[in-house]
């Protein structure tokens, strides 16, 4: 992996996070689904109108399409749907945490599903990146803690895996922000479906909605998922996902700074071993010196 690959995939992981916090915001004010579906529509205008200016067009490989569609269903309808909903009643950093167990669903259908080859280290960094994450959610649950909103959030990881997955299908032919555009609008459309039977369009009006929102369509919503399919496309969707055990310390953080979310001794001491599990993962990746004759 470049020093390229690793900055973007910190600047990924820091704008994903950032995401938990300004939804957490925009659900005290607004119906979330509803609020999700307009954000991916204004986001897939803005992304198509890129798109254009850079010369992208709608021709797409069939590979690229398939990916628009699983992409703009599994991790904006049903990934962050849910957990826009769930956010109504667990904290943003808790939602965070759970985001980052995903890694590990992605290495696991990637080696049952594509033969993907799983270095010991890479195992053992997966694995104490998880219990890092457990011992954040421990201290979380035994604090009570809504059991649905964690359920809800734990469906959403699990249909981020397939949508991560899917974006291999996207890593050639270009046209990345067109792509990027295009599965916002599925998004949208999906949500816009489904928002008329669990919601009422009611919502509170405040410049820290406005901002909020704003914020959650420009950065979280483009930018960090054009960097996304972009490190994919990079470095693979197993190596790029690991990046997602960074969200419980960016995600613990930014909560804690804008919304006065509790940091304990446990949240630090977990985030310490998710830190160690990323560092084994990526030292698993280089590949061996060669040995002198």
């Amino acid at each position: 992996m470049d020093i390229r690959a690793i900055f973007m995939g910190l600047a990924f992981a820091f704008m994903w996070s950032s995401a938990f916090t300004s939804a957490r915001i925009i659900v005290a004010d607004a119906p979330p689904l509803y609020s999700l579906s307009l954000r991916f529509f204004i986001s897939g205008v803005i992304g198509v109108a890129i798109a254009r200016a850079l010369g992208q067009n709608w021709n797409l490989t069939r590979g690229q399409w398939r990916a628009v569609l699983i992409f703009g269903v599994c991790q904006n309808a049903l990934y962050l749907g849910l957990n826009f909903v769930a956010m109504q009643w667990i904290e943003a950093s808790l939602s965070a945490i759970i985001a980052s167990t995903m890694p590990l669903m992605v290495a696991f259908a990637g080696w049952t599903l594509f033969g993907d080859r799983l270095r010991p280290m890479t195992a053992l960094g997966l694995v104490a990146g998880v219990v890092g994450v457990a011992i954040i959610m421990g201290a979380r649950m035994s604090g009570g803690v809504d059991l649905t909103g964690v359920a809800l959030c734990f469906i959403g990881a699990a249909a981020l895996t397939v949508a991560t997955l899917s974006v291999r299908q996207a890593s050639a032919g270009g046209n990345l922000m067109m792509i990027v555009g295009l599965q916002m609008f599925v998004g949208s459309f999906v949500l816009l479906l489904v928002a008329p039977f669990f919601e009422t369009l009611t919502f509170t009006p405040s410049l820290r909605l406005a901002m909020a929102f704003s914020y959650t369509v420009l950065v979280p919503g483009l930018l960090a998922t054009f960097v996304w399919f972009a490190l994919v496309a990079r470095i693979g969707a197993v190596k790029a996902a690991t990046f997602h055990f960074l969200n419980p310390f960016f995600g613990v953080a930014v909560a804690a700074v804008l919304l006065g979310e509790a940091l304990g001794w446990l949240d630090i001491v977990g985030v310490s071993i998710i830190t160690i599990g990323i560092l084994m993962v990526q030292l698993s990746k280089q590949s061996p010196p060669p040995i002198s004759k």
